[in-house]
């Protein structure tokens, strides 16, 4: 293998890495607070949408991108309003956010279908980013050094500062963390709405980097992904990284088999192997002596009443 196409195989990784971290980032610390929220598909594509949608009427991408968190947070509170507030089912209120994010992306998106933008530059100068080698570390946008900033930002977050101790109290035991005067449910809110901002910013990923592009439902199922790593991880940041860059590495089999000229598998069968091992990884963990339920916040879709 030479240089060039290891190279090429990294930036290829890196990339289809990225919004898998993001957007299952964003998840582990809403389950950190205890709460289960299974739209980040739907805030996926909220976000995806609005951050195409505003580059492409205002020709930039960092408009873009901030129209995209906005638009996840706007979608996390909606399913915020409906379990935190009025309590309803976490699970069920999860499915119908991801339901309403597939249609409200189709809508809004129909009149950008098959548009292009220009896609979200790199942060370093064309002398390192255009390097033959050096663009491993250069080379890549905004996200990519927001995604490894953020993994060492929430880890540091949660186990060394006080908000973050309280914040995973209240995962553990929201009856307790009440008895004590902390606002159980405004943390919930917090902890939702940046899940919501990083699985915005996740999806426009997609249509602001890797396309760049719009399509419907172009974010393909990754944030059921998502949410598998958060198990995969152990609710852990640092293994979540890990675990993003290994799906990141499945999901990019199908292109590396390709350019290496193997024919014999059926493209459908390649596409289906990011899923088929997140059924493996997970079926894996729960025969294993140690399962990611034991792992997971005692509170993790527990409805919460300060009643």
């Amino acid at each position: 293998m030479t240089s060039a196409m290891l190279v090429s195989i990294l930036m290829t990784l890196i990339a289809a890495s990225t919004p898998l971290l993001l957007a299952s980032l964003g998840e582990l610390v809403a389950e950190k607070a205890g709460v289960l929220n299974l739209g980040v598909e739907g805030m996926m594509l909220c976000g995806a949408v609005a951050g195409f949608a505003v580059a492409f009427s205002t020709g930039s991408t960092g408009v873009g991108l901030v129209a995209a968190a906005f638009a996840g947070v706007a979608a996390s509170m909606i399913f915020a309003v409906l379990a935190l507030s009025l309590t309803a089912n976490q699970v069920a209120t999860g499915l119908a956010l991801t339901i309403f994010g597939i249609g409200a992306s189709s809508l809004i998106g129909a009149g950008f279908v098959g548009r292009t933008i220009t896609r979200l530059q790199p942060v370093f100068p064309a002398a390192l980013s255009d390097h033959p080698i050096l663009r491993v570390i250069f080379g890549h946008d905004i996200l990519v050094y927001l995604s490894f900033a953020l993994v060492a930002g929430v880890s540091w977050f949660l186990r060394r500062t006080r908000p973050g101790l309280i914040l995973r109290a209240v995962g553990e035991n929201d009856a307790s963390a009440h008895a004590i005067g902390y606002p159980v449910v405004a943390i919930r809110y917090a902890a939702v709405a940046f899940g919501g901002a990083l699985a915005g910013l996740g999806g426009a990923y997609f249509s602001l980097a890797l396309t760049p592009m719009w399509a419907d439902r172009l974010t393909a199922g990754r944030g059921w992904i998502a949410l598998a790593l958060v198990v995969f991880s152990a609710w852990k940041p640092g293994r979540l990284l890990l675990g993003a860059y290994l799906f990141g590495a499945v999901m990019t089999l199908e292109l590396q088999l390709k350019a290496a000229g193997v024919n014999w598998l059926a493209p459908e069968v390649l596409a289906m192997a990011p899923y088929l091992a997140t059924i493996a990884v997970l079926t894996m963990m729960s025969l294993g002596r140690k399962t990611g339920r034991l792992d997971a916040p005692a509170c993790l879709g527990k409805p919460f009443s300060a009643s």
